[in-house]
């Protein structure tokens, strides 16, 4: 009987993670940021009909990089767990930490029990009542750690050097067409152009009725950035 093949714990959990990073590394990136008015998340996607940008509940969106198959199952997921949820108990009790948390939990779990990780990266987003002090951005990993940002968060490609161009033009007093500019310019770098029709966008404000969350048109996006 020949003797089973060992991996180091280790060395299989850093393999998971390069496995992971990698396959993340090879999209376009993706921006969320905190503005003036609301909630503002902005990707590289040349794609009309494949969106990495959606709703989930009244005051909460979802965002995904990587394997677009993998995050959209994600997605139908926690707009299932948002609706049950809401049904069973009230409206008000949906809330991002809760669904980043659960979000989390899977996504740790895959890592660590299933042999091919999922390549995402996601972001739930959520609108304070009062908007400031109260908006939230979760940026969860394909190994289900969570970080809780306060003001912006890039996920996929080069994160490192957008989130470095993006955070030297950010101000949490930006406008919508300001934080628009400032992220394409970031997601495009120095050495290119994203034009609008390349652009997906979406806003969590107030003013657009109980369900804050409005995908910017192209036409629109094409009058922001020329402003």
């Amino acid at each position: 009987m020949s003797m089973p093949f060992y991996v180091a714990p280790e060395q299989v959990m850093k393999d998971r993670a390069d496995y992971a990073r990698k396959g993340i590394a090879r999209g376009r990136s993706l921006i969320g940021c905190i503005y003036a008015s609301g909630i503002l998340l902005c990707a590289e996607n040349p794609s009309k009909s494949l969106h990495k940008i959606s709703e989930i509940y009244d005051r909460i969106a979802f965002a995904g990089v990587g394997k677009y198959n993998e995050f959209d199952q994600l997605r139908v997921a926690g707009v299932r767990h948002a609706d049950t949820k809401g049904y069973a108990y009230s409206r008000d009790d949906v809330d991002a930490r809760s669904l980043a948390n659960v979000y989390a939990s899977y996504l740790g779990q895959v890592f660590t029990h299933e042999m091919k990780p999922l390549e995402v990266e996601i972001l739930v987003a959520e609108l304070g009542r009062n908007h400031h002090g109260q908006s939230q951005l979760f940026h969860i990993l394909y190994d289900g750690t969570v970080m809780d940002e306060s003001r912006y968060t890039v996920l996929g490609g080069d994160s490192e050097a957008i989130s470095r161009r993006f955070g030297e033009a950010y101000s949490d007093q930006m406008s919508l067409a300001e934080a628009l500019k400032a992220a394409v310019t970031a997601l495009a770098g120095p050495e290119r152009t994203i034009s609008a029709g390349d652009v997906e966008a979406a806003v969590l404000e107030d003013s657009n009725g109980r369900r804050t969350f409005r995908r910017l048109s192209a036409s629109e996006l094409t009058e922001l950035l020329a402003g």
